[in-house]
């Protein structure tokens, strides 16, 4: 199999072609790739979908994935890594967690809303002129672009959980869905509002749950939390009693304690371990 590497923390790349079939491969970092014109197919994880113009893919590390081109093409690639992420603000970083965590990765174009195409194809096509350009903050403004795209890519995730809940695919997972959409928000993660959420009592809530993924409600906000802590130590500068903050802990002792119950050491010194 051949994996691709990327070094540096971003970047573009537009791709002209008459005839492109590459080799499949895994790559070692996050990849959007949108479709200005042409047809053809993309191959990915053993799916084979048909793509066209205002298309968006995401492309995640552990996808296998090549296109077939059968009419002349263009796509733009938008590929970043960790290196990246640490330079967002606190914002970009819950979108771009939310897209790598999300549970419901279905292949295909991920702009489920149709008005979303046209704003999508704008922006790409301001990035391929900022790309060229040698225009003063040309920096500060191809980094704007990209995460307005990676807003709509949220969004567009977010609606199409949505339209899981809503009867294509039922179960836990909507559950799961929910509880990553509001990890920040304390009040929607009490049972009470959950159990409201999907019109079940909450001893039926708290019960169903256990009995689908062997850990309660609470257990699994908890571990996705501490999930999301450990990207924070290793992609970021934050300071731990900012992150304790943030995840909703009283202060940095009560984030210590909880964390060097669950992973056996502190932030501080998981953050070291990681980053040496």
């Amino acid at each position: 199999m051949n994996v691709q590497n990327l070094y540096s923390s971003y970047e573009l790349e537009l791709l002209e072609t008459q005839y492109y079939e590459a080799k499949s491969h895994r790559n070692t970092f996050f990849e959007m790739v949108f479709v200005l014109d042409g047809t053809g197919f993309q191959i990915i994880n053993d799916h084979q979908l048909p793509y066209a113009p205002d298309k968006l893919f995401l492309i995640f590390p552990q996808d296998t994935h090549y296109f077939n081109v059968d009419s002349y093409s263009r796509f733009f690639f938008i590929r970043f890594n960790n290196d990246y992420i640490k330079t967002q603000n606190s914002q970009n970083i819950r979108e771009l967690e939310y897209i790598f965590n999300s549970h419901n990765h279905l292949p295909g174009c991920i702009l489920k809303t149709i008005t979303d195409k046209p704003f999508v194809r704008a922006v790409v096509e301001a990035l391929i002129r900022e790309k060229e350009s040698n225009s003063p903050q040309k920096e500060q403004i191809i980094q704007q672009l990209i995460n307005t795209i990676i807003s709509y890519a949220a969004r567009n995730l977010t609606l199409q959980e949505k339209e899981v809940f809503n009867g294509k695919i039922s179960g836990v997972m909507s559950i799961i869905n929910y509880l990553h959409q509001h990890i920040f928000e304390p009040e929607k993660l009490k049972i009470n509002q959950i159990a409201e959420h999907f019109h079940l009592s909450p001893k039926y809530m708290g019960e169903y749950f256990k009995k689908h993924t062997r850990e309660s409600l609470q257990q699994y906000i908890m571990l996705y939390k501490l999930k999301l802590i450990e990207s924070r130590l290793m992609l970021t500068d934050m300071r731990i009693s900012e992150i304790a903050l943030e995840f909703g802990f009283t202060d940095q002792s009560h984030l210590n304690r909880i964390f060097k119950k669950y992973n056996g050491t502190t932030p501080s010194t998981y953050r070291k371990k990681n980053f040496s």
